[in-house]
């Protein structure tokens, strides 16, 4: 079993910058890790995913290219989302979520195991 915990999330003043925390314990994850967000009535969304054995990442999410960025640390099993020039359109609950797919997707079905999600709040 995968174990998932999302932290980071707190509340910030557009403009500001924010890291996002995923960690993950439990059984070994050799595939990919990504960050979603979801917002209450609307369906989750992909931001940006990296293949836990190479590092590549990729990103799904147009109105966030540019300001977020998804990195890990393959040994310590940490990925991270740091989120800067933050809008209030960001605001959201942020979740990572990981498979044992090899290939990044930008679909939640692809992914079997889910954190929590941490919340983030905007304030303008």
């Amino acid at each position: 079993q995968v174990r998932l915990r999302e932290s980071g999330g707190e509340s910030v003043r557009a403009g500001g910058s924010l890291t996002l925390v995923c960690t993950f314990a439990g059984a070994p994850v050799n595939g990919v890790i990504a960050w979603f967000r979801q917002v209450p009535g609307k369906e989750r969304e992909a931001i940006s995913c990296i293949r836990k054995y190479d590092g590549d990442t990729y990103n799904y999410l147009d109105s966030v290219k540019g300001r977020f960025m998804i990195s890990g640390e393959r040994l310590r099993n940490i990925v991270y989302l740091q989120m800067s020039s933050v809008k209030p359109e960001d605001a959201a609950v942020y979740y990572c979520a990981a498979t044992r797919k090899y290939d990044c997707s930008g679909s939640a079905s692809e992914f079997e195991f889910w954190g929590q999600g941490t919340q983030v709040t905007v304030s303008s």
